[in-house]
This record gives structure tokens, sequence and C-alpha cells, in this order.
């Protein structure tokens, strides 16, 4: 028996064959169109995304007995998708080109509208971290009816893209399954869930901000049916999608999770953890952001950090999350834009330059007699350059360096790619340290994503923080997290946690450098120091 995983990521849908036991039996990717305006506009296309989960799943059943494939699990980006009436696109943009009808995840035009949702106070707030954040789906909203009237009135369905997914499989058209996840509606959307049971839109909070119309009708554009990560939807794959990606109609179809929670599935039962770990664990999903993410058998109400979110991954458990808005992509960015870039990338090829630079380090460090981290001493990066998610929730934060020289060959480009790492590696720092005086006990990391495939990057943030972390030797994590999905709502197993237990994978074990804590606890208080330049810088200019 097997299981189709189809994860929507920010520049790539990825879908893999998963066997009963967990083990990733095929795997394809195709690359997906994203438009920029303003370096503050980012958007994306349904029917771009569809057709590439379409080539993607063809791709994996290929050769495949499809009576075998016993069920399919989508996780996707928190981005916003609409659609009008007759399900055609609508677009998110001002200026036209009904193609791009999805906000992603890290548009933050909507700024003002979520410092205008966070003055009203409402109780909402209290589970979302005291602050919405621009990435979320109320101020985007707020932005669109603001600021493209003719969009908002055309607007027949509105989706985060994880229920779209499962919307377009299922052919979910009717009133009675136009369904939703809890898990992206408490996390992105301001679904209040106080407990089980006692989970609602607030009409009150709707009204406050301005968009009490979302639940006229019951809830029509937005979705009344809630149900939990893994419930099946609907009666499955319909016939026209299931004869599109040659697959059964009927294939059981399971409800959608938010791509870095499906990593936290993959992720949270490495070694075959029994439950009474799973408050102990912090699962970091480092892509082009990265999400941190926590499970508590209670609620645990910590400022500045997402949550408490009840169901938002299993059943009975509370999360929090917290994260970073730029992660890869901040690496990416401090790359491209060095003086010796262009030169090194005519040279290797993209996707090598981040290992011949971490080899341009170590054969340095050898050279002048010092250990690795120390050759950026002198060096500090602060890496919110688009804004700080989690612990501050703050996005006028902006990205800081100090120790720049006139350098400008492939050595400082280098030294300036390991000063971003410990940055990013004192970021997460920042974020523990305010989970653990909210009341957890984090003993390990469990890391996952693109990220994970530095070698120097995880050793760093193990170094820096101190706490051993855990590396799956299935590097799909995420993949695995909706393969898990598909297995419940097939029936296969009769909860998440059931799942996890027969679908989990070994992980290796990166232990923390004792001998390096003297420095990174020193760059760490440089670290908190350049922040509180920042916001000191901020005071002063904000008097002119």
């Amino acid at each position: 028996m097997y299981y189709i995983g189809i994860d929507v990521g920010t520049g790539s849908v990825r879908a893999c064959l998963s066997n009963y036991s967990g083990k990733i039996i095929k795997y394809s990717s195709h690359p997906l169109t994203t438009w920029s305006e303003y370096g503050t506009y980012f958007m994306q296309s349904t029917e771009n995304i569809w057709n590439s989960v379409v080539l993607c799943i063809k791709d994996v059943v290929d050769g495949v007995s499809v009576d075998k494939i016993k069920g399919i699990g989508f996780d996707a980006t928190c981005s916003l998708a609409v659609v009008d009436a007759n399900h055609d696109p609508v677009t998110v943009c001002p200026f036209g080109n009904k193609e791009r009808n999805v906000i992603l995840w890290m548009d933050h035009r909507a700024v003002g509208e979520a410092e205008h949702i966070n003055s009203m106070k409402h109780e909402v707030l209290d589970y979302v971290g005291g602050k919405m954040s621009p990435e979320m789906e109320m101020p985007k909203l707020l932005w669109l009816k603001k600021n493209v009237q003719q969009s908002w009135e055309k607007i027949g369905k509105i989706f985060d893209l994880p229920d779209f997914l499962t919307w377009k499989a299922t052919g979910d058209d009717s009133r009675s399954f136009f369904s939703r996840s809890l898990c992206s509606l408490v996390c992105k959307w301001g679904f209040l869930c106080r407990n089980k049971g006692d989970c609602n839109w607030s009409a009150s909070f709707l009204k406050e901000i301005g968009l009490s119309e979302l639940l006229d009708n019951d809830c029509y554009k937005i979705g009344s049916r809630v149900l939990a990560p893994g419930h099946p939807v609907g009666m499955g794959l319909t016939e026209s999608v299931a004869n599109e990606v040659g697959l059964i109609p009927g294939t059981p179809v399971a409800t959608s999770i938010i791509d870095a929670h499906a990593g936290v599935l993959g992720m949270i039962g490495c070694n075959g953890a029994q439950e009474n770990m799973f408050e102990k664990r912090l699962g970091i999903v480092c892509g082009t952001s990265s999400c941190h993410m926590c499970l508590s058998t209670g609620p645990k109400f910590i400022k500045g950090v997402w949550g408490p979110y009840f169901g938002a991954i299993i059943d009975d458990y509370w999360l929090n999350e917290a994260g970073q808005s730029a992660t890869g992509k901040l690496i990416d960015h401090i790359i491209e834009s060095h003086p010796a870039y262009e030169t090194l990338n005519e040279k290797i090829p993209k996707r090598e330059i981040y290992a011949y630079l971490e080899d341009l380090l170590e054969k340095t460090a050898v050279n002048v007699g010092c250990s690795l981290e120390k050759l950026v001493k002198d060096l500090h990066v602060y890496p919110d350059f688009h804004g700080n998610r989690s612990p501050l929730a703050d996005p006028d934060m902006k990205g800081m360096i100090i120790g720049l020289t006139l350098a400008k060959d492939e050595l400082d480009l280098a030294k300036l790619y390991l000063a971003t790492l410990q940055g990013l590696a004192y970021g997460t720092r920042h974020i523990i340290e305010s989970l653990i005086s909210g009341g957890y006990n984090i003993t390990e990391i469990g890391m996952c994503g693109g990220l994970v495939k530095s070698k120097l990057f995880v050793q760093t943030n193990a170094d820096a923080i101190q706490v051993p972390v855990l590396l799956p030797e299935e590097n799909e994590s995420v993949l695995l997290g909706s393969a898990i999905l598909a297995r419940v709502a097939a029936g296969h197993s009769e909860s998440l946690t059931a799942a996890i237990m027969k679908m989990f994978c070994s992980a290796s074990s990166i232990m923390p450098n004792v001998v390096t804590k003297r420095f990174h606890d020193a760059k760490y208080d440089v670290f908190r120091s350049m922040l509180d330049l920042q916001r000191h810088c901020s005071v002063v200019m904000s008097k002119e």
C-alpha cells in the first residue's frame, strides 16, 4: 500500500510516494512562478500551482498499480487564494492580471492593516501571541477590501492555499462539503478555539476590524465546516481529477495542513519517540523562512509567539509557533548581492556555492590557525531583513551588519555567509529563550528543510544554542508529514499520533561543541545589543 504526499512550498510543488511504513519510494518536483512588485508584493497563481500539482502526481504514480494508492495528503504555504463564483481566478493585484490570484505568505503589503487590527486588542489576538502579523490572512483580506474594490466585489470563495488544494481535488463545490482545515484557520485566520468543542468565528472580532460580511450566508465565502488535519474530505478524488492524474476516483483526500506543520508531523516521532517527548522537542522547518514549533498538552500564552493554537497539528495538543521571516531567502540575498557572486557563479553552479564557501572557510581557518567560527569574530549580522516574526512580532525591524570592510573577494563573501548563519542561529536562540520563559522545557531540536543540507548551518545552530539537533534520515520530513495525513484519511490509522508511531524515521544527533559556548555567548550579547541599537535609532529618528 502507498500514500501520496504533496507539498506546495514557496518556490516549487513537490510530491512523494510513501509506503506503509513511511519510506519514500518516489519523488517529483516542479517549479512555481512568483511575481514580485515594490519589494513587498509577492503573488502566485492557483492555475500554475494546480498544474504543477498534477504534473508531480503523474510523475510519482507512473508505473505504479493505482489500486495500491490508498490516500493523498496536501500541505502548502499559508497563502491567500481567491476565486469568483464561477471558480475563476480573481486578481489580488491593484494593476490587474487575474492570473495573480494568490497573495504569497511572505507578502507584507498589509502592514498598516495588521497594525489597525492589533490596535483593537480583541481576545482573538491573545491566541496569536498578542499581535497579528501582516503574513496572516485577515490583514491581507482587509487590504484587498480597501485597495482592490473591484476584486473584492467579485470574490466567490476565499481559501488558505492548503484548503484550496483539497477543494480542487475533491470538487468540494456544494455548501455542505466546503470544508476548511482547523490548522489553517486557527493559525492564520483568527478562528477562535479556546478548547475542544469551543471553536468558532468571532463575530465581534470581524465586526471590529471591518470584515463582518465574511459571516454572511453561513460563511459561504470562507467556509463553515471545519475539520481536523487528516480527516477525509468529501467523497475523495473527483472523477475528472482522478482521470487527470491517473488515479482511482474516490481515493481518500486528507484535510490539509500548513507546510511547516507537516514537517513537524514528519519529525516529531523520530527514533520512535513516545508522546512524553513531544513537548520537549522543538521542530524547526528551515526553508525560505523558518518556522519553530512546540506542542503542549495545555495552552501557553507567550508574547510575540503565535498561538496557543488548539488542534492545529495533532488532536488534543496545543501548538506554539514562532519563526524567522527570511532565512534561506536571506542567505541567498547576502550571497547574490555581494561583488564576488557574479564571477563565482560563472565558475560553479549556484547550487554548489554554499559548499564552496564552506570549504573555503575550513581551509582558511586551518591556514590562519584558528577555529572556523572565530574567522568572523568582528563581523556581526542581525538577520531581520524582512521584519521580525518572533519573538518581537515587529515587521518593521530591519537587517544590520557590523564589521564591513572594502574587501570584495570570495573570502569576504564566505565570511559574510558564515556571519549570516550565526545571526540566524542567534535569532533561533532568542526564540527559544521566549519559549522556555513561557513554560517549555526544550531538550532537543528537530530540523528539516533545504537549509539542513548545509552541515555548517546545522552545527552552527547546535553550537550557538548548546542543544542537540536531530536530523531525520528521511530528508523529506514535510512530504512524510503529508503522507501521514493520507494514511489517516485512508482509515489505516485511527489518529495522527498512531500514524506517526507507524511511519517515523530514524534520526542522527548533531551534538553541540561545548568549546565554542563562550564565543557564541559573546556574539549573542552583540546580537541583542544590535537589536537594542536599532530600536534606539528608530526612537531618535521618529522625532525628525
